[in-house]
């Protein structure tokens, strides 16, 4: 089973994703946005199957240090595309990718049911 996950390494969500993920025994590729930076084709492909606002983070300390003329710009999946790229800390965290899906967030009985 091929599984990516995405996101940044400082991230206590990200962290608790990895850990959740290496106690299982469940090999992943993790990739840092930080020094990778987001795939624009990825992003793409999520937003497509999610939706934008599925993967916005509003309630993050990034969102929340946008002035209010920069929140409001993002009013469509465009907009949102343009500011997940240029700020990837916006991207809800992680964002995995496995065969059965996407998953977004980490919810332990969700990625049960989903990763085995």
């Amino acid at each position: 089973m091929t599984i990516t996950l995405y996101g940044i390494p400082n991230c206590d969500t990200v962290k608790k994703a990895r850990a959740w993920l290496q106690a299982r025994g469940i090999e992943h590729t993790f990739h840092d946005y930080k020094k990778q930076g987001v795939p624009l084709p990825r992003l793409e492909t999520w937003m497509h199957a999610l939706g934008w606002e599925a993967l916005l983070n509003r309630k993050g300390t990034t969102w929340r240090k946008l002035d209010p003329v920069q929140q409001a710009a993002v009013h469509d999946a465009a907009s949102a595309c343009e500011l997940m790229v240029a700020q990837a800390s916006v991207i809800k965290r992680p964002v995995v990718e496995h065969p059965g899906g996407l998953l977004v967030g980490f919810d332990p009985d969700e990625w049960g049911r989903a990763l085995g």
